[in-house]
């Protein structure tokens, strides 16, 4: 098994879902999204077709050169010369989907410390653990809460928190332990997406300032 890096992964991610694939305006958002921070764009989309979901990953990676991850779909991070790979829980291990590249970024979504657990024993790169607040994309699940996130980190990997999470809750987050934030709508929904990504980060970096 290959050791998890450390360093260099992005902070913020821009992720996407079907709605967002269909934007009329998507490449232009990404190109201003891509210009404004270090974000890493998530093509993301469980109802697309395959055809669907390459054509998503190469508008979004013409603009995030070198930051385009793929979520689920091997073959389309494969096509679409993706840096890394956002797998499930219940899915393909790190260790079984870095045979594909040996250096992509591998993350898994995670829902509890369980799973977090066999997620690190795999080779996860960075765990994305949510939801960690009330959310319309998966209004189902029962928020972690920061408390609950908090749980996450002490698996000795970067965690990147998603559901919920906007800039009025990012410093909240970070405070909590989370390495990074992944957003939807904060972020592509945005008016102006670029100030939308400059403003989290500054949030996100607070501690250090």
């Amino acid at each position: 098994m290959i050791a998890p890096r450390r360093s260099g992964l992005p902070r913020l991610h821009a992720v996407t879902d079907e709605r967002i694939a269909n934007l009329p305006d998507l490449a232009d958002r990404s190109r201003r999204l891509a210009a404004a921070a270090p974000v890493a764009a998530h093509a993301r989309g469980h109802a697309l077709t395959g055809r669907e979901h390459l054509a998503l990953a190469r508008t979004l990676g013409s603009s995030f050169t070198g930051r385009l991850f793929v979520n689920d779909r091997l073959d389309v991070a494969l096509a679409a010369d993706a840096v890394g790979v956002q797998l499930s829980a219940t899915g393909l291990s790190p260790e079984e989907a870095r045979r594909f590249r040996p250096a992509w970024w591998i993350g898994v979504s995670v829902h509890t410390p369980e799973e977090a657990l066999a997620a690190q024993a795999g080779g996860a790169d960075y765990l994305l653990v949510g939801p960690v607040f009330a959310t319309p994309t998966h209004p189902e699940a029962s928020p972690l809460g920061v408390e609950g996130l908090a749980r996450f980190t002490k698996f000795g990997l970067p965690v990147v928190a998603i559901g919920g999470v906007s800039r009025a809750n990012a410093r909240e987050v970070v405070s909590a332990g989370a390495y990074g934030v992944a957003m939807i709508r904060a972020l592509w929904d945005a008016p102006d997406p670029a100030r939308a990504a400059q403003e989290i980060m500054k949030e996100m970096a607070w501690k250090s300032s």
